[in-house]
């Protein structure tokens, strides 16, 4: 259906962004209709039949219904331009509505728990009825469906409120097979389970919120970007051109789907002639920001490459480091001859979880420093913490 109504409503002429903004759209459209539907048959099937794990089913797709609401009001308020206020664009409100619907799940997950606590201590008998047992296998192959389409162009186009919407979904049909289960288990048998199965339903719910609560909360905060997408920036700028030695720093910055600014130090020969290499650096920052969509800046970081001094150092620095752990990396290496001794500058890089605390790690590479090079070889160390996943 969503590929029928695309064809439908969404032009062929969009760019990525204008498409992108109109699938989130048109999906919150439909959910708001598919969820408006199942909320009626639900109620209806719950007042049919008594059944307050029913009913409570049927206002957590009214739920959902507001759900959809809010992730069309932010994908529309997303696509807005800059201006002077958010200078980085309105891309976050998609996490934020998908903050706000995870809180819309929790609280009738709580809602839900409570009444079938109740309906535990005053357990009563329901009603059975071949339209209930419709009603509730058409809401859970609705509800994949739904789960399908939602993660399916969430993860094509990078949409945590669809994503949200999909795990959403997900728990719907959970839950509503719990309460189809039973149903039947309760007319076969005659048993009361009518409350604890709204607890089961509640606690699916519960999850479902959780988990979605937590996919939007990360990039509110402030995460990581995935290594596979470092790996890509950093492919891009060692191949641009050969000037470029190397590439170190690399932040990503997120300030919603697309809209990432990226940071990073590009090194280059230091005797190199300088606005040759501003010109290179300025090419690579457009190649950047046309294939990835992103605003990047670049610092250059002169590396000494004429001096083989400073190279047999080099390496012998990093032999030291491969020695203590292979994650271990090095930049910024720079040399400072004296009389009566060397100063071995140069940053490391380690895992942001790294055990060995920044003074030990330091004192450890120095020990092994003046083993291998001598006594006269002293090291100033900067430590880095890696920002990836």
């Amino acid at each position: 259906m969503i590929t029928l109504l695309s064809r439908i409503f969404i032009r062929r002429e969009l760019d990525a962004e204008q498409t992108r903004s109109a699938y989130g759209k048109l999906c919150g459209f439909v959910g708001i209709a598919l969820n408006l539907l199942l909320f009626a048959g639900k109620f209806f099937a719950g007042l049919l039949s008594g059944s307050i794990a029913i009913t409570a089913d049927a206002f957590n797709n009214l739920s959902d219904a507001g759900s959809s609401v809010v992730s069309l009001v932010s994908f529309r308020i997303s696509e807005q331009k800059p201006d002077a206020k958010h200078p980085y664009g309105h891309g976050r409100i998609e996490y934020i509505a998908g903050l706000i619907i995870s809180a819309v799940i929790l609280i009738m997950a709580y809602e839900l728990i409570k009444d079938s606590v109740g309906k535990i201590l005053h357990p009563a008998d329901t009603e059975w009825s071949v339209t209930v047992l419709v009603i509730l296998s058409a809401s859970i192959l609705v509800k994949l469906y739904m789960a399908f389409y939602n993660s399916r162009l969430g993860r094509r186009y990078n949409a945590a409120a669809l994503r949200a919407t999909a795990i959403d979904s997900l728990s719907d049909c959970a839950a509503t097979t719990v309460v189809l289960l039973c149903t039947v288990l309760s007319h076969a048998f005659g048993w009361r389970i009518d409350g604890y199965a709204g607890v089961l339903v509640g606690g699916f719910i519960l999850f479902a919120g959780i988990r979605a609560a937590k996919e939007v909360i990360n990039p509110l905060l402030g995460e990581p970007p995935e290594q596979e997408y470092v790996d890509r920036i950093e492919k891009l700028v060692l191949s641009f051109d050969p000037a470029i030695l190397g590439v170190h720093d690399l932040m990503v910055h997120d300030y919603g789907p697309g809209r990432e600014v990226i940071s990073l130090h590009a090194e280059v020969p230091a005797e190199g002639d300088i606005l040759a290499l501003h010109d290179i650096i300025d090419n690579l920052e457009h190649r950047l920001c046309e294939e990835l969509g992103c605003v990047a800046t670049i610092h250059m970081d002169p590396v000494v490459t004429s001096d083989p001094r400073v190279d047999e150092l080099r390496y012998a620095v990093i032999g030291v480091l491969a020695e203590i752990d292979e994650r271990i990396s090095m930049h910024d290496f720079r040399v400072v001859f004296g009389p009566s001794h060397t100063n071995l500058i140069f940053d490391i890089v380690l895992p942001f979880d790294y055990p060995t605390s920044e003074e030990a790690i330091r004192e450890d590479i120095d020990s092994r420093v003046k083993a291998k090079l001598g006594p006269t070889h002293f090291t100033v160390i900067q430590v880095d913490r890696t920002a990836v996943k």
